[in-house]
């Protein structure tokens, strides 16, 4: 246990895949962690692990100085802060506010501003690594915001992530370089899953070419993981098919604003708004290998 964590109140807003591990990683290392989500009972349920369920937001703010939010999107984070209830109005001048979504680079460096306006620190850090690496305290952080906003922070952002990156003083340089990511990320699991298809069209045998290409020079952490998911016939979503139509399209849109061409992301994006057209939004991502046709899946055993 740090004792620089012991006992520290942390907030942390959205207990999804990503956002309970966080809760849990924090407790682990003696914070005293405060949990929200909209969602009747998650709370309750993580209150009975050991953390403390808050009822409204501005209960939150009122036990913490630092409060994480991993929600799902800019729209999200707009309602916790300045929604009906919002934890803006509440927070303590000298608090920070943590932003884990992936969001538009400029809203992100606006909304800096907005809170320095309230008295509120605020830190644009993106994360990455997925479930697992957030319930073991191993993801990654990509981290931009003032001195004094990390100085807030003290060692909680340690205590979240196994890998801290401080990009810059002012936010907005996290969330470039997690949409840079995303990039990379979405086109991976699009062309893993074009490939896959091609060799289940082509009559070769899947588990055999999954070997293969997990041990050839082909391969790709993507490919891996995801291609595992279309094997098992599980397309229960760890990460949505609409994440990537919404992550991709923040990709796109950045890069409009300097006209900078991006032709793999933007086929990429189009092959997951097709998937998600054809009604598997909310699978996980692996499930835009269902937009190729005259092929045979393999199903769920």
């Amino acid at each position: 246990m740090s004792q620089d964590n012991e006992a520290r109140a942390v907030g942390v807003i959205g207990l999804g895949a990503m956002g309970a591990g966080i809760a849990q990683s924090l407790r682990r290392a003696g914070c005293r962690v405060h949990a929200y989500d909209i969602r009747p009972g998650v709370a309750a349920a993580f209150a009975g692990q050991g953390g403390v369920a808050c009822a409204t937001l501005a209960d939150m703010a009122g036990a913490c100085d630092v409060v994480v939010s991993v929600v799902v999107n800019a729209q999200q984070t707009e309602s916790v802060l300045f929604g009906e209830g919002g934890i803006a109005a509440a927070l303590r001048p000298g608090s920070v506010f943590v932003m884990c979504s992936t969001v538009d680079p400029a809203w992100s460096s606006a909304l800096e501003a907005r809170l320095a306006a309230l008295g509120i620190h605020y830190l644009d850090a993106p994360i990455s690594g997925g479930a697992a690496k957030a319930a073991s305290g191993q993801m990654t952080m990509m981290t931009a915001g003032t001195p004094a906003a990390y100085a807030a922070c003290g060692n909680v952002l340690e205590a979240m992530a196994g890998k801290v990156y401080r990009l810059g003083e002012r936010a907005g340089a996290g969330s470039k370089v997690k949409i840079i990511n995303q990039l990379l990320a979405g086109v991976h699991i699009a062309v893993a899953a074009e490939a896959m298809a091609l060799g289940l069209r082509e009559g070769v045998d899947a588990d055999a070419l999954y070997e293969v290409i997990t041990h050839s020079a082909g391969n790709s952490w993507m490919f891996e993981n995801r291609m595992a998911h279309v094997l098992a016939g599980d397309y229960t979503p760890l990460s949505a098919v609409d994440i990537f139509v919404k992550d991709l399209g923040l990709v796109l849109d950045t890069a409009r604003h300097s006209k900078f061409p991006l032709p793999l992301a933007s086929t990429a994006h189009q092959m997951f708004m097709q998937a998600s057209a054809a009604g598997h939004g909310r699978e996980d991502d692996s499930a835009v290998i269902k937009i190729f046709p005259g092929i045979t899946l393999p199903e769920s055993a």
